[in-house]
C-alpha cells in the first residue's frame, strides 16, 4: 500500500480523556514521525498535533478510535 504524509489536529475538551488518547497513540507509534502537545492551562482545552507517515488504513485505524472519544475532535490533513 502506499504511505501517505500527512497531519492530524486533535483537539481535547475533556481532560480525563487524555489517557485514552495517549493509549491510542502509543498503539499507533510506528506511524508517528512526530507529536506535539500544548496544554492551555487558563481554558478547559489542549491540543495536539501529529505528523504521519502511513497506509490510509494506518492512518485510519488511528483516526478512528480518536473520533469515538467524548471529547475529542481530530482532524487529518494529507498530502497527495
Amino acid at each position: 500500500m502506499e504511505k501517505r504524509i500527512g497531519t492530524i489536529t486533535i483537539l481535547i475538551r475533556d481532560r480525563e480523556a487524555a489517557p485514552s488518547v495517549n493509549q491510542i497513540l502509543s498503539e499507533h507509534a510506528d506511524i508517528i514521525l512526530c507529536r506535539q502537545g500544548l496544554p492551555f492551562h487558563d481554558r478547559p482545552v489542549a491540543v495536539m498535533s501529529l505528523i504521519v507517515e502511513g497506509s490510509m488504513n494506518q492512518i485510519n485505524a488511528l483516526t478512528g478510535p480518536l473520533g469515538r472519544l467524548p471529547g475529542i475532535t481530530s482532524k487529518t490533513a494529507l498530502a497527495s
